[in-house]
């Protein structure tokens, strides 16, 4: 069967139950329930049917500005945290000499480490970003970056380390996490070229704590830059430049021929031992050329082949190539790749598309974001300059770490008291992702739809905002900027609420609302829909998550207004 498809099967009481996660444990519990999945469709891939995960963890996109529509780079992607997210606006600030912060991991992590304090000096520039609470057992609030007020964006994107990296991390290490590099970014860079130099300052200063290696993607109006971060507790890490016609998908992070001689190109950066090392550890010999294939010395077997990775759409060279094909690519187009059902699964936790124009003041520089998957919640424009987003969509409990086994803060009735913004368009998600041939097509319409309707708004607005700004009225512009986006941002979750009913209503209407086809412990007398809703644990790399991807459903990659014609299809039943 293919990954991504539902199977239909027959339990023992001769049943039909529908499976949408397909892996080694769960054919086990199908055999177990005398249930057998169908047979692949015609046309399949074989990659697909021998495969069990195609889905799986962050992406990130860069467009260089010769490849866009209207001269932009465009900064694309999400992460895979299972938790909570939020969107933040952070303040420009400034902390007195002497000022220190505190960064790294615990004990609890994934592998395990011991907090540190750091230098926390002069200013820092205000930024917009997506927070979420919990990943490999890192503390809280953690991001991802962003976008600053310099119009510098950031992503991170795993990039697993070689083996030997990963067994000699020091336990406990120090220093400081993807989280805290990429906050300090937003915090510090005013240029993409900065952000790679400030991360490799940062690691060689304090170390890396890591949970097996991870990439970043950095980018302004006229650059990009991968940065690869290197497990070990040896304070390795490789930056490239990216230019006007480059495409790079990090699907995972990856850099791939470095110079030898890096010191002598201003394409390239890396920790000054990088070759030393990789030739003491007999893992490169000089005399077999100038270049390191690095995911071959430092990392994993490059391309993500198959039988390494498990996977079949984390194969970057094919997925640059797709971008390569919509060009010039607009920023709607970024809007469908970011949505694209092939990686915006239940692990896609919030969607961004940073949208880098030269010239641009800062309160204006714009990242369109989702605060849930972008299959399943619109892009809207979130300005440098708003001051803050609405309650709505700020932290709640749902699917915060921790938050099953305490009791509420009081200081913070009345903000859980709102509607979690998350919650509503995760809702809509999982309606949807229940029967995509039913209802992705028609939801994704709908969501286009308002995001066709921002992409004209948003000029008007920023016009507006250009005339304020330019005539010293920044308390004014930053009013404006921020009743936009509180309006969009919940117009958009009342779409998603609208959606969600309606697609509830028609699967009521079919009849009864199913349960889970599982069978309670020995003796055990609760139903089944009490079991833990929860994946196995150790079933997360193996089975597939939810998600909303059929084989032959539209054309991938598809064009932003292709479910334009089922607009409207979706009516609540009241």
């Amino acid at each position: 069967m293919k990954p991504g498809q539902g199977a239909t099967v027959v339990g023992g009481a001769g049943a039909p139950c529908t499976v949408r996660m397909v892996g080694p444990a769960l054919l086990v519990l199908l055999l177990v329930l005398g249930c057998g999945p169908q047979a692949p469709a015609e046309g399949s891939d074989d990659r697909t049917v021998e495969l069990g995960v195609p889905l799986e963890k962050s992406i990130a996109l860069y467009v260089g500005s010769a490849l866009t529509e209207d001269g932009s780079v465009l900064l694309a992607g999400f992460g895979h945290e299972p938790s909570s997210h939020w969107l933040e606006v952070t303040e420009s600030a400034h902390f007195p000499a002497g000022t220190t912060l505190e960064v790294g991991i615990t004990e609890e992590a994934r592998l395990p480490g011991r907090r540190i304090r750091v230098a926390q000096e002069g200013g820092t520039a205000r930024f917009v970003s997506s927070n979420y609470s919990e990943f490999a057992g890192f503390p809280s609030p953690l991001t991802n970056g962003g976008l600053n007020e310099h119009g510098v964006a950031a992503r991170t994107v795993w990039s697993p380390s070689r083996p030997e990296l990963v067994e000699r991390t020091p336990s406990p290490q120090t220093g400081m996490s993807y989280s805290d590099l990429a906050r300090s970014v937003m915090e510090r860079a005013t240029t993409a070229r900065e952000a790679a130099e400030l991360v490799g300052e940062l690691v060689e200063a304090h170390g890396y704590a890591t949970y097996g290696g991870n990439s970043f993607l950095f980018a302004d109006s006229e650059e990009g830059w991968v940065v690869i971060t290197y497990a070990g507790g040896e304070r390795l890490w490789a930056a490239e430049r990216l230019g006007e016609e480059d495409v790079r998908v990090l699907y995972p992070g990856y850099i791939r021929e470095f110079p030898v001689d890096f010191q002598d190109d201003l394409g390239y950066l890396a920790s000054e031992h990088l070759v030393d090392f990789a030739t003491g550890e007999g893992w490169f010999d000089p005399s077999e050329g100038r270049t390191l294939d690095l995911p071959r010395v430092f990392g994993r077997p490059f391309p993500s082949e198959p039988s390494v990775d498990d996977a079949v759409f984390r194969y970057p060279p094919e997925r640059e190539e797709e971008v390569r094909d919509l060009a010039p690519v607009s920023l709607e187009d970024a809007f469908a790749w970011v949505r694209d059902p092939r990686w915006s699964d239940d692990r896609a936790g919030y969607g961004q598309v940073a949208h880098l124009r030269p010239d641009v003041p800062g309160e204006l520089e714009t990242l369109w974001v989702s605060v849930a998957p972008a299959v399943s919640a619109p892009l809207v424009p979130f300005h440098v300059g708003a001051r803050d987003v609405p309650l709505e969509f700020k932290q709640h409990r749902y699917m915060t770490a921790g938050a099953s086994s305490t009791f509420l803060d009081p200081r913070v009735a009345l903000l859980e008291g709102t509607r979690s913004a998350f919650r509503a368009f995760k809702r809509l998600f999982y309606l949807t992702c229940s029967d995509p041939e039913a209802f992705y097509g028609p939801v994704t319409a709908e969501l286009e739809e308002l995001e066709r309707g921002l992409l004209d708004e948003v000029v008007r607005t920023e016009e507006v905002a250009s005339e304020l700004l330019a005539t010293d009225r920044l308390d004014q512009a930053r009013d404006l900027l921020t009743v936009h986006l509180h309006e969009r941002l919940l117009e958009g979750m009342e779409l998603a609420i609208r959606l969600a009913e309606a697609v509830e209503g028609q699967v009521r209407s079919n009849g009864p609302a199913t349960v889970p086809e599982v069978e309670p412990p020995e003796g055990a007398t609760w139903r089944p829909e009490s079991e833990p809703m929860a994946l196995p644990e150790d079933a997360v790399d193996s089975v597939e998550r939810l998600h909303c991807y059929v084989p032959g459903l539209v054309e991938l990659p598809r064009g932003h207004d292709s479910f334009a014609d089922l607009t409207g299809e979706l009516v609540p039943l009241r």
